[in-house]
């Protein structure tokens, strides 16, 4: 099959200079270009690789403390039909695993130091069901026997208090009792059956489990106030938190785990797409410079122009030859650039710490980040835009110089030859 002349000319032009050094300097123009172009592609899919795979680090520490979907009555209110509740929401396909909980907030005292905390009370039999937290900390949560009245500390609110397993702790709970000298605040002493650290600070720092049936108690609850769902797949909670509001009998309050952390999601988002902006100009503008490099190309190329238009070639096939030329410069980029990424993405376990090694130096220390590998995860849905975007504004810029090559005329250009 014979290649059309104008594929075959661009792709020509795309190599002036190799071969000859008086086109040297317009083939330099058009390597860097095509340089920036790759590097432009390859910084952005690694940095939004690594943005991802930090989210989803965080993400998976939050989700080993919070489940997935929670089902609560309003004003922290005992649910009406604990187990109606229960079998209602293990109806829907998506669901996995479901456990009761209490729900409140109280203060923790040891000795003059006081906490404000978040206390949940569990099932330590259905709890790891849920949450990975206790799937991992199973053998701590078995000593959670009703009656006993013992709690587990997340690690940094432990060490807040200076106590650990086996000291007495004081639950002051915010309901108070009425007495003749007035309301007294109701308080319980707590012996801490042990720790765990989840990794997120926010929940080491300030939550307490205990029984469910201490926490109703205390709270004075005649049962749990929710219960907590797992679902198979953890992006579909939005769309089974709309099944379960149509699905359940009880007037019942159901947020996600998206609803819970909003602020912060939207807030890596906001960075992300900020990123993928800034980022992007980097590609602009070494596509960009494809219209500097085609306009050289054009000029010294204006006696070629010539005789092709004396030879019966037409505007359209002139500027099509330089639209491939424009075009193979951001292919070539995009693809090296491609590449090049997602090389570093896939492997930045082993690239990070070879530079560590090299420059005897830590990003990421262990003392004062949670995180101390450089985590990655490369997505499509980043990585295909990326591409898209680069190969459009490449061809974008060939528009201008290209039209101007179809409009060169043939007698004004072979005049001086």
């Amino acid at each position: 099959m014979q290649i059309p002349y104008e594929l075959a000319l661009g792709w020509r032009y795309t190599r002036a200079g190799r071969a000859t050094r008086r086109n040297g300097f317009i083939s330099f123009i058009s390597g860097v270009s095509m340089l920036g172009i790759a590097l432009g592609v390859a910084a952005l899919i690694i940095v939004l690789s690594v943005m991802n795979g930090f989210q989803k680090e965080v993400r998976d520490r939050m989700l080993s403390v919070v489940s997935h979907i929670e089902i609560f009555a309003p004003q922290g209110a005992a649910l009406p039909d604990v187990a109606r509740t229960l079998a209602e929401a293990r109806q829907n396909p998506s669901v996995i695993g479901a456990a009761p909980f209490v729900g409140a907030q109280a203060l923790l005292a040891r000795g003059e130091d006081m906490k404000g905390t978040l206390v949940r009370g569990i099932d330590p039999a259905l709890e790891g069901a849920v949450t990975d937290l206790a799937a991992t900390n199973e053998e701590t949560l078995k000593l959670l026997v009703p009656g006993e009245f013992r709690v587990v500390l997340g690690g940094e609110l432990a060490r807040a208090l200076g106590v650990r397993a086996g000291d007495v702790v004081t639950l002051i709970a915010p309901a108070g009792q009425v007495t003749p000298a007035g309301v007294v605040p109701r308080l319980k002493q707590m012996t801490v059956a042990g720790t765990f650290d989840s990794g997120h600070y926010e929940y080491d720092s300030a939550l307490v489990l205990l029984h469910h049936e201490d926490a109703q108690r205390i709270f004075r609850l005649e049962g749990p106030t929710g219960i907590r769902l797992k679902l198979k797949d953890l992006h579909q909670a939005r769309e089974v938190t709309r099944q379960l509001a149509g699905s359940l009998s009880d007037q019942l309050l159901i947020r996600d785990w998206t609803q819970q952390n909003k602020t912060w999601f939207a807030a890596v988002q906001l960075e992300k797409r900020m990123m993928f902006i800034i980022l992007t100009l980097i590609v602009a503008v070494a596509a960009f410079n494809l219209v500097s490099t085609l306009v050289m190309t054009v000029t010294d190329k204006r006696a070629d122009i010539a005789i092709l238009r004396t030879l019966g070639a037409s505007p359209k096939s002139i500027m099509g030859i330089f639209v491939v030329q424009g075009a193979m410069v951001g292919v070539i980029g995009t693809l090296a650039g491609l590449l090049l990424g997602l090389g570093i993405a896939l492997n930045i376990d082993v690239i990070v710490p070879a530079i560590e090694k090299a420059l005897n130096a830590s990003f990421l220390p262990k003392d004062i980040y949670l995180i101390s590998k450089m985590p990655s995860e490369p997505q499509s849905s980043d990585i295909v835009p990326i591409g898209v975007i680069s190969l459009v504004l490449a061809f974008v810029a060939t528009l201008y110089p290209s039209w101007r090559a179809s409009r060169v005329n043939p007698a004004e250009a072979l005049r001086y030859e």
